[in-house]
């Protein structure tokens, strides 16, 4: 072998090595970019679908899943008869978020109880549903069944002194101790009469209930109007610390 020949194969191993060195070796893949590159093109976790605020998982669990709408309505404490309530929607995406509210209310006189027996003065505490509406007044365009008939008439007095006129101009029966898919006037009581019944969401008369929640009057027509039986509508009632559990 000559002495050109052979200079020239050993140049010729150097620059071939230092190739392979590079990555760039004919035929082989691109080097992989770092992997602080690699990790920034990796989506971020999902968000979490939002649960209904203020709640508890007790009384989550409570809330049925075909559930996607929601009125809760919360007081500060066991014995009192003030209390606000706020409409909830559910979405798979987005979870719970508020439509509507809040809204001022009031509950019965004597405030909540878990154990509700007929003349407590005391509003049922618990997860129920809405099926029916109803009232004085012709229906405002609700999507629930409803009712309009004359015997949704108040009379009298409230507890304060207070005019109950106009009281049942709308109502939604909250189905305690009912038969769900009946007008709010129905009378049956499935779990017997020392449970009492006849709960309704009405118009409010200014001061506190035997045992119902009551709304102004347009809260009342914009909730009739919000409502809808597809979505398995439930009212969530009771002393925040309660609920909170």
């Amino acid at each position: 072998m000559t002495v050109s020949k052979a200079l020239a194969l050993a140049i010729g191993a150097v620059v071939c090595a230092g190739a392979l060195g590079t990555g760039c070796a004919p035929g082989q893949p691109a080097a992989a970019p770092p992997s602080s590159s690699v990790a920034s093109a990796r989506p971020g976790p999902s968000a979490v679908p939002a649960p209904l605020p203020g709640l508890g998982p007790v009384t989550r669990a409570r809330v049925p899943d075909e559930s996607r709408q929601a009125l809760v309505v919360t007081g500060p404490g066991e014995n009192t008869f003030r209390a606000r309530a706020v409409l909830y929607e559910r979405s798979p995406e987005e979870g719970w978020r508020a439509v509507a509210g809040p809204w001022p209310a009031h509950n019965g006189l004597r405030g909540w109880s878990d154990d509700h027996r007929a003349g407590d003065l005391r509003t049922p505490v618990g997860v129920f549903g809405l099926s029916d509406a109803g009232g004085r007044l012709p229906d405002p365009g609700t999507r629930m069944p409803y009712d309009q008939d004359p015997d949704f008439e108040a009379t009298g007095t409230g507890h304060l002194g207070e005019d109950l006129a106009g009281s049942f101009d709308y109502v939604v029966a909250i189905d305690y101790n009912r038969v769900p898919g009946t007008t709010p006037l129905d009378n049956t009581r499935p779990m017997g009469e020392e449970l009492g019944g006849g709960v309704w969401l009405h118009v409010d008369h200014e001061g506190p209930t035997n045992a119902c929640v009551s709304l102004r009057g347009e809260h009342m027509r914009e909730l009739l109007l919000a409502l809808d039986p597809e979505r398995s509508p439930v009212v969530v009632m009771g002393p925040q610390p309660v609920l909170a559990s």
